[in-house]
């Protein structure tokens, strides 16, 4: 059975992510570059400007989908839940750092365009193949 751990250890392994929003009653995905995980969340960084930011602060939930393509064995997860906007100084220094290209658009960390959001609460799951036809083996964090 796998476990939360699991999930943090894939999401941080497979950076491509795709995240789900709601624009009305349109659903909208794209992909995005996935900032980290651990045991308080799922982290992603966008900006103010970004129509996902706006999508997301009228309709908070949101699906993000990590995928690891290995041929006919490929690997899925998918996490759910509502996001959390966070306002944290070391964060936004921490992803300054990590993301130096976000200098280049005259981001700082007082920026208030610097958006860091996470899913902490929720619900995952993993896909492939073998499991394709059996009951979704839920993992609630």
């Amino acid at each position: 059975m796998k476990t939360l751990k699991d999930c943090i250890d894939f999401a941080n392994e497979n950076k491509v992510s795709f995240l789900a929003t709601a624009d009305g009653d349109q659903p909208r995905v794209r992909a995005l570059g996935f900032w980290f995980a651990d045991e308080t969340g799922f982290y992603f960084q966008t900006g103010s400007i970004k129509t996902l930011y706006r999508q997301l602060l009228k309709n908070p939930k949101t699906e993000a989908c990590f995928y690891h393509h290995n041929g006919m064995i490929s690997t899925m997860l998918r996490v759910n839940g509502a996001v959390e906007f966070i306002d944290d100084l070391r964060l936004k220094e921490k992803v300054l750092i990590e993301r130096p290209f976000l200098k280049e658009f005259g981001l700082t960390i007082e920026s208030p365009g610097l958006i860091i959001f996470r899913i902490a609460h929720g619900e995952a799951h993993f896909w492939t193949m073998e499991n394709n036809l059996k009951p979704k083996e839920m993992i609630r964090f």
